[in-house]
């Protein structure tokens, strides 16, 4: 272990992201009504040109007027390739309310996208004398995204989570589908003439959950395109878990649950938990540095995965 300690990323509930578009005001009642722990109101991909400005004075009536209740909400702007997103910040800072958790940057190519973003951020909370600091949260959506992951983790105080957007960063990959997230069809491996089907998002996946770990960044699974296949989605929403991501976007209603599901730890994983915390505080007391829990060996490590699941859990019970 690295004498430089890996730093707890920030202690919120972040199984759900449920998005919707700016320019549908009449859905931002239901989303705040529903069970996902964070919100995000959109400016970007769902929301035509010309409905730009009239989605954003939706965003900052709406981020004041509804009751979000102690959900964490997000508001993504354009990105910075565009000539929109100056005017998306601006107008957010200046004019929203403090009830306005986070700002969610699209497309980030490398550590000086957010530092610009940071840097106006910054300037008008100072101006302005906002006491409620904005987080960050940026998409990985482009091959630059993917080489520059550890810088982008690592560039602002600011950013407390990191999502993979599956489709743009295929596009920018040059990757020969038009799926969103999920198995596809020509990515596969045979064996004695028998398909096997394998995850062609895990190495990006890995790479942003390595990178959000060592920097105290919540890593995100993105969206599922398909959202009349739950069965799909659990299954990409169970990798994602098990490689590290605390959660996954829902972009329909249905997919909440989904999610919630998958990123809730069991009962019975809860109880294994507990128990294998409880087998190690013996082995301790006996001058022991691991022993057998049901067979298996466990040892410090074992600890530090259980106080995972225990930890989230609680969190989650008191949210």
């Amino acid at each position: 272990m690295s004498f430089r300690i890996q730093p707890q990323a920030p202690a919120r509930p972040n199984r759900c992201q449920l998005f919707g578009p700016g320019s549908r005001p009449a859905l931002f009642e239901k989303m705040a009504a529903s069970a996902a722990d964070v919100i995000n109101l959109d400016l970007e991909d769902s929301v035509a040109p010309t409905d730009k400005d009239a989605a954003r004075a939706n965003i900052i009536a709406a981020i004041s007027d509804v009751d979000w209740g102690n959900k964490t909400l997000s508001v993504r702007i354009n990105g910075l390739d565009t000539p929109y997103w100056y005017r998306d910040v601006v107008d957010l800072m200046e004019q929203a309310g403090e009830r306005l958790d986070q700002i969610m940057i699209p497309k980030v190519g490398c550590a000086a996208d957010i530092y610009a973003v940071d840097a106006l951020v910054t300037a008008i909370e100072t101006a302005k004398g906002r006491t409620k600091k904005i987080n960050f949260e940026v998409i990985i959506e482009s091959a630059a995204g993917i080489a520059h992951v550890e810088e982008i983790a690592a560039s602002s105080p600011r950013l407390v989570a990191m999502s993979l957007g599956a489709a743009d960063f295929a596009a920018s990959m040059g990757m020969a589908t038009t799926g969103i997230g999920g198995t596809q069809e020509n990515y596969y491996m045979l064996r004695e003439g028998a398909k096997y089907w394998s995850d062609p998002w895990h190495w990006a996946q890995a790479a942003i959950v390595a990178a959000c770990r060592t920097h105290g960044v919540l890593p995100v699974d993105g969206p599922f395109g398909d959202f009349s296949d739950d069965e799909g989605y659990r299954a990409q929403a169970l990798r994602s878990a098990t490689l590290g991501m605390v959660g996954k976007w829902a972009i329909h209603p249905k997919q909440i649950a989904l999610a919630n599901e998958v990123f809730t730890p069991s009962e019975a994983a809860v109880t294994e938990a507990r128990e294998i915390l409880a087998a190690m505080e013996q082995a301790k007391a006996n001058g022991e540095g691991a022993t057998v829990y049901k067979g298996r060996l466990v040892d410090i490590a074992s600890i530090k995965q259980a106080e995972v699941i225990v930890r989230q859990s609680e969190m989650i019970a008191n949210s």
